[in-house]
């Protein structure tokens, strides 16, 4: 059964010039590093050909991966996105209220997750908690060592 993948358009342009990269560089390289191998002597007692070969294996699995996935990738449209709820593509201001700390966050699909950015997964503990809530409501995460009450402050979903 094949996953369908959502993402913003901006990951769905990396993704495709990963894929390039992989098919026009990196395949590219593989075949020059067997042709090199292959030039060195015995093909039955060549570890060089074989770890070439084996590499070679790897990206091609890596490339079919990648495609796969792109051909079940959809864009997402953020005008039909619900703005009242914390949904995936929201910008969430939160507070916690433990420590009275405020945090945001943009809740992404898992392809496009980047924390430095404070991009965090739709399917991440955090993620998951705060789906579907509204601003003014608490959301009680389980975490690892416990659980923590996060309360939305706001959604922006432009």
């Amino acid at each position: 059964m094949t996953k369908i993948t959502y993402y913003t358009k901006e990951g769905l342009e990396k993704l495709k010039k990963e894929l390039d990269h992989l098919k026009n560089v990196e395949r590219l390289k593989a075949s020059q590093a067997i042709a090199e191998a292959r030039d060195k002597g015995d093909l039955s007692e060549n570890a060089e050909y074989d770890a070439a070969k084996e590499a070679q294996g790897h990206l091609e699995a890596k490339i079919a991966k990648k495609q796969e996935v792109l051909a079940n990738a959809r864009v997402l449209d953020k005008t039909t996105l619900d703005s009242d709820k914390v949904s995936i593509l929201s910008k969430i201001l939160l507070k916690n209220k433990q420590n009275n700390t405020e945090m945001s966050y943009t809740l992404v699909a898992p392809s496009e997750v980047n924390l430095a950015e404070g991009k965090i997964s739709i399917e991440s503990p955090i993620g998951k908690g705060l789906l579907g809530k509204k601003i003014g409501e608490v959301a009680k995460i389980e975490i690892p060592n416990g659980s923590i009450d996060l309360e939305i402050i706001k959604i922006d979903n432009n």
